[in-house]
């Protein structure tokens, strides 16, 4: 299985429900990936602190690639009747977590997560080998078209947005 995420773990793949990609995304999809971060079940569209991501420093507004990760497979475990998929990759582009710039006002932003089919013998295609690597302007329908994936099998996604700059101290 090929995990994706454009926009920003443990991850099982979950049952049908309304749409699961926000509105407007491309491609739609309308079966949940279950995305757990730590003990937090996303659901589809989920306002989520943004350390509770694992937050990174921000970028400008756009179409970021926070991870293309391969070779998901189950393994061998559920999690409320979903086998939970894991892999071992690190790449084509590693995870790292939701970072939104500070905004004012504030403004959610998108992190979706996408599961596809890997085709055998997946690579990245040349042509999207830069915006890969430098996880910016990345043109996802085109991507899919051009690695040969099919629709994605399941997606989620939740809201992060900047200003939670939540700490906790022990004393």
């Amino acid at each position: 299985m090929l995990f994706t995420t454009l926009l920003s773990g443990l991850l099982i793949l979950g049952g049908a429900l309304a749409q699961t990609t926000p509105p407007g995304f491309t491609p739609a999809v309308n079966k949940t990936l279950d995305v757990i971060y730590n003990t937090q079940v996303i659901t589809p569209g989920l306002l989520v602190k943004k350390s509770s991501t694992c937050p990174e420093p921000g970028t400008p507004r756009g179409t970021v690639l926070h991870a293309l990760l391969q070779d998901w497979a189950p393994n061998g475990q559920t999690q409320n009747g979903s086998s939970i998929l894991t892999t071992k990759a690190t790449g084509p582009a590693s995870y790292f977590g939701p970072a939104p710039p500070a905004e004012t006002p504030k403004h959610p932003h998108n992190y979706i997560f996408l599961l596809h089919q890997q085709p055998d013998n997946f690579a990245v295609p040349a042509a999207h080998k830069t915006a890969v690597s430098g996880r910016m302007a990345i043109n996802w329908p085109k991507f899919i078209t051009d690695a040969g994936l099919s629709e994605p099998i399941a997606a989620n996604y939740l809201q992060v947005q900047s200003g939670d700059n939540t700490k906790s101290f022990v004393a």
